[in-house]
């Protein structure tokens, strides 16, 4: 007598499912991010690229920006002593850095060292520390879309923050 094998499908559905969990989880893990407490999601003003820092534009919604119009280049990464123009500081954003801003009138000048200690000691490539007057509070860590504001230095939070978002390319 004649048997025709019958097909089992039970394999390749249990393979495929297994397949969909672990890319969904990967899927995850790379755009859900874990905020950090107290952070703040600001609307996208986009990534416009204007002609120079002087060029005409729309105001940003945040202070420090978080995104908006921008010139082509980037400021240099590492601890500044000069003030990021907020033109340039938008590029780095976008291309997947993190800036930590202190209001040296505000922020005691014996935290600036332990600031950017906590900052450097990662060892991240796309992060800045500078000093910034305009802002009403001690410290202002950025990302694109993203910002965390303390009064204090606050390592684990920053630290989390950069880890969280250093390296994410917004283009």
């Amino acid at each position: 007598k004649f048997h025709m094998k019958e097909k089992s499908y039970t394999t390749p559905i249990v393979i495929g499912g297994i397949i969909l969990l672990f890319g969904g989880l990967w899927l995850t893990s790379r755009s859900g991010y874990t905020p950090v407490e107290e952070e703040q999601k600001i609307n996208s003003m986009g990534n416009r690229h204007i002609d120079s820092i002087d060029a005409d534009h729309e105001e940003y919604n945040s202070n420090p920006p978080t995104s908006g119009p921008h010139i082509g280049s980037i400021a240099p990464r590492g601890v500044s002593t000069e003030i990021i123009p907020d033109e340039l500081q938008v590029h780095n954003l976008e291309d997947g850095g993190v800036i930590v801003q202190y209001n040296p009138d505000i922020l005691a000048q014996e935290e600036w060292s332990t600031l950017e200690e906590a900052v450097t000691s990662l060892g991240r490539t796309h992060i800045i520390v500078a000093p910034r007057y305009d802002m009403p509070q001690a410290i202002a860590v950025t990302a694109w879309n993203r910002l965390l504001v303390l009064d204090t230095v606050d390592t684990e939070r920053i630290q989390q923050f950069i880890r969280t978002y250093e390296g994410i390319d917004h283009h």
